[in-house]
């Protein structure tokens, strides 16, 4: 392996599954052991056959890494239980850094700082799943950088419905292919100022260790509660 490529993963897997327990908007799609980890808070554990973060470490083993920290709440004793007891992963050496709080995004990646101790690594979320020839491009390609997905494609080939890919950030480039910003929400004027190629960020980054400053320096969102 160079240098340059990455081996560690940071996995946000501290999800509550807060959608997923309205029970009037999902009542006919859980059935009883995935409407349980979903009243537990275990997101990442809703089993579609096992458990879905099953999935996600196993595509991140595809793809070459090897070194993985779950990021979880301290409540998610479920969680570590598993997968340093019962199912122990043969290709991945798994750690667990803990957020005390649901402070957001950045208050999660930074739990994970002494694992990542200086090294480049890449960031997911656990509710996702990616496909492993974009986490392998990540790898390789060792530096900062995000994994954008046409938009048609998760529409026609994901499992998001055209409504639900509406609210999620678009990733713009530069000409030289470089990040230019990213828009949380687009509206539907700036959707149609992009043209038909409008691509999409499902938070697959890889990070330098710069991103803990950045961590550090950000305020909370408005929506966090501080309380």
């Amino acid at each position: 392996m160079s240098s340059e490529e990455l081996s560690k993963a940071v996995i946000l897997a501290r999800g509550l599954g807060t959608r997923m327990r309205r029970r009037d908007a999902h009542a006919n799609q859980l059935d009883h052991d995935q409407s349980s980890m979903a009243d537990a808070g275990l997101k990442a554990m809703i089993p579609v056959g096992r458990p879905f973060l099953d999935y996600v470490l196993t595509g991140l083993a595809e793809a070459g890494y090897r070194e993985v920290c779950l990021v979880i709440g301290p409540e998610h004793g479920v969680l570590r239980e598993y997968y340093t007891h019962h199912c122990i992963p043969k290709r991945l050496r798994i750690s667990f850094a803990i957020q005390e709080r649901p402070l957001g995004t950045a208050d999660a990646v930074a739990a994970a700082e002494a694992f990542v101790a200086g090294d480049h690594f890449l960031m997911l979320n656990s509710d996702n799943y990616y496909p492993a020839g974009a986490l392998r491009a990540l790898r390789l390609l060792g530096k900062p950088a995000v994994a954008a997905f046409e938009r048609e494609g998760l529409i026609d080939k994901g499992n998001f419905s055209g409504e639900r890919i509406r609210q999620f950030a678009v990733v713009i480039a530069a000409s030289d292919g470089s990040l230019d910003r990213i828009v949380e929400k687009p509206d539907e004027g700036t959707l149609a100022a992009l043209g038909p190629a409008i691509y999409i960020s499902m938070n697959c980054w890889a990070f330098s260790p710069a991103i803990f400053r950045a961590c550090a320096a950000i305020e909370p969102s408005p929506r966090v509660n501080l309380n």
